[in-house]
């Protein structure tokens, strides 16, 4: 069966909106393989909070489709024909008002790809050998808004990237200098992978105070999340990677 035969939708695969409440949570998957899209199909739509609304077999179909359905979030494969999972994640954070929240499904958790996709605006990624379980606890994360950030993996990412000219002259290099002690604290936490709750108990503060000084890093830095946030702070030599 031709594996490029254009996006396919709900409507291509039975009622799965229909049998789930109107607060589940809307995923389209993009892969180009057809076996890892009907996988990860069937983990999320196993779950009564989740629902499965549309499927793109690369990033030139995931577009259209995501400005269709208006998902919550997308799982977006980096290495895909036509538009990469790349360029997708540029055109679907840069082209809406209120771009979908995109989770990486990658094999390899040190491609340069995934740390491109992570600049591009991707929330977080997930390697594609990840539990069920975790899979889905992935997508409900990104979807309240948080970032799913593996700190070890991107601290080498960025060890890699850090040192680029090309990188380091980017025009849109965050101004770091403008964080007090205490944000410039809390975002090398953030660094880490530690979530507001942990952040607190580290700084013996409450976790409105850590959610506020995250708030606060994040328009300092014009970034969209948290791990728009720590890319900035490591490709501006704020946090060393290593």
């Amino acid at each position: 069966m031709n594996e490029h035969n254009g996006a396919e939708h709900d409507g291509d695969h039975g009622d799965h909106g229909e049998r789930k409440n109107d607060e589940s949570i809307r995923v389209v998957i993009a892969d180009d393989e057809r076996l890892v899209r009907t996988g990860l199909r069937v983990v999320i739509d196993a779950e009564p909070d989740l629902t499965v609304v549309g499927e793109a077999s690369d990033g030139a179909e995931v577009v259209p489709l995501v400005r269709q359905l208006r998902p919550d979030v997308v799982l977006m494969d980096v290495r895909m024909p036509g538009i990469d999972g790349i360029r997708a994640t540029e055109q679907l954070v840069g082209g809406m008002a209120e771009p979908p929240r995109i989770l990486v499904v990658t094999t390899f958790e040190h491609d340069d790809h995934v740390y491109d996709a992570l600049r591009a605006g991707a929330a977080g990624f997930l390697l594609k050998r990840a539990r069920a379980e975790e899979m889905v606890q992935a997508v409900r994360l990104v979807a309240r808004g948080d970032s799913l950030l593996f700190p070890a993996a991107v601290r080498e990412l960025a060890l890699r990237h850090g040192a680029d000219p090309r990188r380091a002259a980017a025009p849109d290099r965050r101004p770091i200098g403008r964080l007090t002690e205490r944000e410039g604290q809390v975002l090398r936490l953030m660094a880490t992978g530690l979530n507001n709750g942990e952040i607190a108990r580290e700084l013996v503060v409450s976790q409105e105070t850590v959610k506020t000084h995250v708030g606060s890093v994040l328009a300092k830095l014009g970034a969209r999340d948290r791990t728009q946030a720590v890319i900035a702070a490591y490709e501006s030599g704020f946090v060393l990677p290593g």
